[in-house]
Parts: C-alpha cells; structure tokens; sequence
C-alpha cells in the first residue's frame, strides 16, 4: 500500500496498514499544514519576551558589592546564575521553593516597591533560612520589573537549606 506523505500525520499507526474496503474514511480537508517545531526551549521563569536589563547589586556580609545586569522577566535566582555570581549554596532546589538557599534581604524602602507578597509557600521556607529578617525574600520568587533598575539586595552570612536534616 501506499502512503500519501502529506497525510501520515493525521492517520493512526494502526490503520496505515488497513485497505479502503476495511477501513471507514471521511473526507479530510484543511486550510493548513500545522507543523510542530523541534527546538523548543523549557524554562523555569516567564518567558522572556523582554531582552531589557536592569542593574541589580547583590552585597555579601563583608560589604564587597558585586554588580549584575538583570533582564526584565526574570527571577533574582536566575539573574545570580546567569551573572555567574559565586555565593555559596545560591539557590540549591534550581527555584522550586524547596529550600531557602535563595535567601535575600532587601531595604526596606524597596522591600515594600515589590509587587507581590510573599506566599503562604515562601513564608514557609523563609522561618528555616539563616539570618531572617523582616525584610527577607526568596529570591526565586522575586520577578524583575523596569523599576528595580539600581536595586541593592543584601546576600546573608550564612545558608540553611531546608532540604537537609538537622
């Protein structure tokens, strides 16, 4: 039997091998070809529909400041792993709020610019980080916005990752 290269996407396996008298065909007409592409890319963040950066400045407990360039869209994690900024343990659950390695302080003044609220999830994982504060943030849960061009986040002495036991 032949088969019709244009039709062998929309014929089930099994039936290609069945003849017209044995199998119950309707007319099959269509506008347009729909093709799938093959090099999607996954991401843990919202798409990143905007290439626009931002300054970000993430400060250690020394006081060494290390300067970043951020794209609008994405999550504080990425921006530290994108930038290649070594802190140690930074973001151990890759931003699936399962530690607290991500563990940020923010001032005050910004603290209360961010857009959203912590989570009840966030929140959670905020009482096992090391060194929290009032103004303490996961950073994987904080989405850069135009408006934290300039930002200056303060990385805490110490990490406790919450997927580790006691």
């Amino acid at each position: 039997m032949a088969r019709v290269s244009t039709l062998w996407f929309i014929i089930p396996r099994f039936a290609l091998n069945l003849t017209r008298s044995e199998s119950t065909t309707v007319p099959f007409t269509s506008k347009k070809v729909v093709t799938c592409c093959t090099n999607r890319k996954f991401s843990s963040t919202s798409p990143k529909l905007n290439k626009e950066k931002v300054t970000v400045y993430f400060v250690d407990s020394h006081g060494n400041k290390q300067t970043a360039k951020a794209s609008v869209g994405n999550n504080l994690l990425d921006v530290v792993v994108e930038n290649e900024i070594d802190i140690d343990g930074f973001g151990a659950c890759e931003g699936t709020l399962a530690c607290s390695t991500c563990h940020l302080i923010f001032k005050k003044k910004d603290f209360d610019k961010l857009p959203e609220k912590p989570s009840d999830e966030e929140l959670d994982m905020l009482d096992l980080a090391y060194g929290l504060k009032e103004t303490s943030r996961l950073g994987c849960q904080i989405v850069v916005t135009k408006d934290m061009d300039g930002l200056e986040v303060e990385i805490p002495g110490g990490v406790a990752d919450a997927r580790e036991s006691s």
